[in-house]
């Protein structure tokens, strides 16, 4: 059986709760909880914030014990280990990995999260990366991630003021 845990931080009136004000649930798989640097498969680790166009808060911390390898080999038999994943981040919109095979990638879209691809990098960095989209306007992907999560922005207006 696959062993999922997590830290969750206790002190719940500093966090805003996923889905209010505007905050976007993020999770970023990591091996050493700095950089996003794990593909999905084979992350030890899940770091959770919230992230607002003012910033982020860290929310939990999620550790798994049964990984992939990175061979890219599916596992035909035996226990399944991307569902456990997939349940634990249940309440995010976003998912940052380095890579995601399709079975996998077709779970987190079944569970309501989008996951992103990007290369190794700290995780302030795409922590910043997404307050900034969050604080002009959002990409069309991202308008429609937090549509669908009940976060909806404005459309960005391509009507000139100045006439």
């Amino acid at each position: 059986m696959s062993a999922i845990r997590k830290l969750r931080i206790i002190d719940q009136d500093e966090i805003a709760p996923a889905g209010s004000a505007g905050a976007v649930r993020v999770a970023i798989a990591t091996q050493d909880r700095k950089g996003l640097n794990a593909h999905f498969g084979s992350a030890r680790c899940f770091t959770v914030y919230d992230v607002t166009a003012k910033g982020w808060t860290h929310v939990e911390t999620i550790t798994c014990d049964d990984v992939s390898d990175e061979q890219g080999k599916h596992q035909t038999d035996g226990e399944d280990r991307i569902t456990p994943k997939v349940d634990a981040l249940k309440g995010c919109h976003l998912l940052f990995c380095v890579a995601i095979g399709g079975p996998s990638a077709a779970k987190v879209v079944a569970a309501k999260i989008h996951p992103v691809k990007m290369p190794a990098q700290p995780i302030d960095a795409v922590l910043e990366r997404t307050r900034v989209m969050l604080d002009g306007a959002p990409p069309p992907w991202l308008r429609k991630v937090l549509a669908n999560a009940g976060l909806a922005t404005d459309k960005p207006s391509f009507v000139d003021d100045d006439e």
